[in-house]
Formats: C-alpha cells, sequence, structure tokens
C-alpha cells in the first residue's frame, strides 16, 4: 500500500490534483503543510494535516512544516467571515518554537535521511521582499478575475462577513508565493492541508506554471465534523489543545473517549496509525457489543498516548475510575493536582481556613458548619452510619474522626463523596506546614 491508498482507505483524502498519485510513485517527494502560528499551541484541528505529514514520511517522503509567520501576521480568510488580529513578531517566534516541539512528538526532525522533516518559517524569506518588488515579480502572473474567483474570497465579497481588507486579499498571493519558494529552493512539488485550503494552495501551483513553468500538486483532506454536526474539537471550553497547559491529559482524553459511535469508527482511522485489519475488528466488537464501547477506548488509548504519554494515559483511565468507578483511596493519593483539578471540576468547593486542618476538627464540624457539605448534623450523622460518606474514597464510620493535614491531597485538598454521585472539593491553602 502506498501514501496514497493508505490515506484513501483512511477517509483522509478530499481531492488531488491530477498527477499527484504518479508523482509520488515515481521518487521520494517532499511536501509541505502550513501552519499559522497564532498560539502557542495546537489543537486537535490540526491533527489531521500533522498525521498526513507522518503518514507521508513513513512512506519514505520528506515533510516540511512551513510555519506562517508572514501569513500569521496577515490572517487567512478562508472559513472566516471577519479579520482576525495580527500578531506581533515576538509573538509569532515564541509560538513557532512551542510549535516545533508539539510536532517533534509526531516527525523526525533530527535524522540523517535524505527525508528527514524540516520546520521553515514564511518570515525568513519574505520580510526583506520590497512591496514593489513583489507585486513586480509575483502579482503580474495571476489576475485579479483568477484571485477572486476563489471561494474564500467570493464568499467575503458575497456579503458573507464583513468585507475583504486588501490585507487578507493579498493572502493567497503570499501563500502562493511560499509554494514557489520552497519549490525552488527545497524542491517542493507537493502541497497538503485541509479543504478549506484548495484554492490558496492551487493558485501556489498555477504560480510555479506560470512563473517558472514547473509542475507542482496539491492534496487536501476532508474538513473533520462531528456526526451531530457540531465543530470537531471544540467543547462548551473552546478548543481541545495538545498542550497540557490549556486542556489537561484528562481532559484530553475524556474529549476521545465521549466521541459517539459515528465519529469513533471515522476517528480511529483518522488519528491513531492502527492497521485496517485492527480497525475492522474493533468496528465488529463495537456492533456486537456497543455498550462496552472499544472503539472510544482505543482510540482514547492511542491519542492520548501519542500526543501525551503512556503513563498519562494510564493517570487519565485510574482518573476516571475515581470519579465513575470503584476506585481505591491509594488511587486517589497518586493523581496529580492538575488531574485532580480537572476529575472534579464544576463540583462544589469550599475554601477552608488552613488552621482548622493544622490543629485537627471532627469530620462533623467540619462538613456542617464550616462546609456546607451536609444541612444538618443529623442528617450527616444518619447518611454515616447508612455507609454513604466518604472521605477521600474511604467511607466513615463515625463522624467525629478528626481530620488533619495527614488527610490532604497534594497538600491542598480533600475529596468529600455524599452517596453515590455527590462529590465536594475541600481546599485550603497550607503553605505554612
Amino acid at each position: 500500500m502506498d501514501f496514497i491508498q493508505e490515506l484513501q482507505w483512511r477517509g483522509m483524502i478530499h481531492n488531488a490534483m491530477p498527477g499527484t498519485a504518479e508523482q509520488l510513485q515515481k521518487e521520494m517527494t517532499t511536501a509541505y503543510v502550513g501552519i499559522d502560528p497564532t498560539a502557542d499551541s495546537l489543537h486537535i484541528g490540526h491533527l489531521v494535516s500533522v498525521m498526513m505529514l507522518r503518514h507521508f514520511q513513513r512512506f519514505g517522503h520528506k515533510p516540511i512544516v512551513v510555519v506562517g509567520g508572514a501569513t500569521g501576521m496577515i490572517g487567512d480568510p478562508s472559513m472566516k467571515s471577519t479579520e482576525r488580529n495580527l500578531l506581533d513578531i515576538n509573538t509569532l517566534r515564541h509560538n513557532q518554537e512551542a510549535i516545533k516541539t508539539q510536532l517533534s512528538r509526531f516527525l523526525d526532525f533530527t535524522g540523517n535521511a535524505p527525508n528527514s522533516a524540516e520546520l521553515v518559517n514564511n518570515y525568513d524569506w519574505t520580510k526583506d521582499y520590497l512591496f514593489l518588488d513583489f507585486i513586480r515579480d509575483i502579482g503580474k502572473h495571476l489576475t485579479v478575475n483568477y484571485m477572486m474567483a476563489k471561494d474564500s474570497v467570493r464568499k467575503r465579497l458575497d456579503g458573507q462577513g464583513e468585507g475583504m481588507s486588501f490585507t487578507e486579499f493579498s493572502y493567497q498571493l503570499l501563500q502562493g508565493y511560499d509554494f514557489l519558494w520552497l519549490y525552488e529552493n527545497k524542491n517542493c512539488k507537493l502541497q497538503m492541508g485541509g479543504s478549506d485550503q484548495w484554492g490558496n494552495i492551487t493558485t501556489g501551483t498555477e504560480l510555479i506554471r506560470r512563473k517558472l513553468g514547473g509542475e507542482a500538486f496539491a492534496l487536501t483532506c476532508p474538513l473533520i465534523t462531528k456526526a451531530d454536526g457540531g465543530k470537531f474539537g471544540k467543547t462548551e471550553s473552546g478548543n481541545i489543545w495538545l498542550d497540557r497547559r490549556y486542556t489537561s491529559p484528562y481532559k484530553f482524553y475524556q474529549f476521545w473517549l465521549n466521541v459517539s459511535d459515528l465519529d469513533a469508527e471515522k476517528y480511529i482511522k483518522i488519528f491513531t496509525f492502527l492497521p485496517k485489519e485492527e480497525i475492522d475488528a474493533l468496528v465488529a466488537s463495537q456492533q456486537a457489543e456497543p455498550h462496552l464501547r472499544p472503539l472510544q477506548k482505543r482510540l482514547a488509548e492511542e491519542v492520548t498516548v501519542m500526543v501525551h504519554s503512556r503513563e498519562d494515559y494510564e493517570q487519565a483511565v485510574e482518573a476516571a475510575q475515581i470519579l465513575f468507578g470503584n476506585a481505591t483511596a491509594d488511587a486517589l493519593q497518586k493523581i496529580d493536582e492538575e488531574t485532580l483539578l480537572a476529575v472534579f471540576e464544576g463540583v462544589p468547593q469550599f475554601q477552608i481556613d488552613k488552621n482548622l486542618i493544622e490543629n485537627g476538627t471532627k469530620a462533623i464540624d467540619l462538613l456542617v458548619e464550616t462546609a456546607a457539605v451536609f444541612p444538618s448534623k443529623s442528617e450527616m450523622r444518619k447518611m454515616v452510619q447508612s455507609g454513604g460518606v466518604s472521605i477521600n474514597k474511604e467511607k466513615i464510620d463515625n463522624q467525629d474522626i478528626i481530620i488533619d493535614k495527614n488527610f490532604l491531597l497534594n497538600n491542598k485538598y480533600i475529596l468529600i463523596q455524599r452517596g453515590k454521585k455527590n462529590y465536594f472539593l475541600l481546599i485550603t491553602n497550607l503553605n505554612s506546614f
């Protein structure tokens, strides 16, 4: 199976320029994907293009990632109704370095092989190009009619949004020049990206043809959607990021675990490297016993390990057991603060005076008078007697048990469980300990 066939069975090809498959069969080919460094982390919307590059390298070809330091200062009008905020060069450089670190988990930048990956910044070959030289050398090769025929331009000019500035109108020229520069300087003959980039990519192939008489190619993947029509990778709290500072490994794992059956069958082909036979077996298992959700579990495992680590995945599974299963107190003690807060995000929280815990206090006083976990002491006594109260996942049989600093999780938290599903998090600042 070659690169094109691999992407086809995985549902990762939307359109390909005629001759692309033949070019890839003929020789080791260099291809690039562009990423605008609008943040210092990729999100899972970027993962499709990154997976394409990883497959590309696996099949012996050379991937290039173009961080759009120049184009990122302008903003791609594709799929957008308003102009984006422009970023300064220092922010763009910082974002570039952070993105390269993330990409190193997927692509081999360090090897001496001819197909080792490269990361370049289009600001480096654009910053010294004088405006008059650019419009004379590049702009003259593409007509305004050609540029206005692109969907990204036409939709904005037809009233779908706030119109378009000349800055944004020039975006496809700049992206086309990227392809031309890479074609001349890196022997890059293929650009890949999402289907919304088809117009910008073919501008590049046309510029190469008109200016150099060369032949270059384009390949796009479908825009990933959810079965219910919602936007992929978006939650109520925003994007699902690859950087744990913005999306914890636990939340990342939960995102994949909670996708629908239809989405899981599609995503496991796109976002993992599992072979077809194994995926077919998982699909059959899902159809036979959908309540066991083998597709979602394997998808969540593969992507979490790939983006974070095996250790992060295992901790996320343990953390999920704390909330939804019969996890032990030992398991609770092991999870870090980041995961603990992610698991119990949204549960009622109470701030506790550190001196209370330092000196020790009765559970019944703490959970009725200090933190209103129970409305009255009599109700707490009844629930303790019926075995319905747990502190840090251990049931208590005495409401007068003394709660002190030995109960603290991560030196700061105490987890209270009332009944099966009601959790409360006590938080204290214990710097004096």
